[in-house]
């Protein structure tokens, strides 16, 4: 049964690695929700969060294809009840639309969204949530004019975890416990 995954790569930062992995998805048909690239918690070491529905088999098959590559430290999968995530949603609106509608304000309040530019044509507002929570503040904004909107990828981190610097730590000690 199909679910919703978030991948996690740690990787050198290599030319052409994203290309590799993007094509290790397209080649067995798998569709990416989701992509985030960014430095991590250990300089020198940047974080892939990807986001698939696939079944478990066929994810758990991509991430040992992925750890192949060798600009990759490790790659896990996880399930949304594993990791606490978060995506940023910006909103642009006519000013004198907000202006007038007092309850647009109250809305805003009510989702967590706050104004980052305000100019005389435009109003730009900012909201973090999953998904669902960014697209009904999206439907709630449209009647009022809405002129343009962009989601952010998924950035995620484990509950259960004490960072990739430890497992990086453990990874080395068994490295070292297999060349004995």
């Amino acid at each position: 049964m199909k679910a919703e995954y978030t991948i996690t790569v740690y990787t050198e930062n290599h030319i052409g690695l994203l290309n590799r992995i993007a094509i290790m998805f397209s080649r067995r048909k798998i569709n990416i929700e989701s992509l985030n690239t960014s430095p991590s918690e250990v300089n020198g070491i940047h974080r892939f969060t990807i986001v698939v529905n696939e079944t478990e088999e066929v994810v758990r098959k991509i991430v040992s294809q992925i750890e192949k590559q060798v600009e990759v430290l490790k790659a896990f999968y996880n399930t949304d009840n594993e990791i606490v995530w978060q995506e940023l949603a910006l909103y642009k609106v006519p000013t004198d639309e907000i202006a007038e509608k007092v309850k647009v304000e109250r809305l805003l309040r009510e989702y967590g969204a706050r104004a980052v530019v305000i100019r005389k044509d435009y109003t730009i507002f900012e909201a973090t949530g999953h998904r669902e929570e960014t697209e009904k503040l999206l439907e709630v904004l449209a009647p009022y004019g809405l002129i343009e909107f962009v989601r952010s990828a998924r950035v995620a981190i484990l509950k259960a975890s004490s960072g990739f610097h430890d497992k990086l730590m453990e990874l080395e000690m068994e490295a070292n416990i297999e060349s004995i």
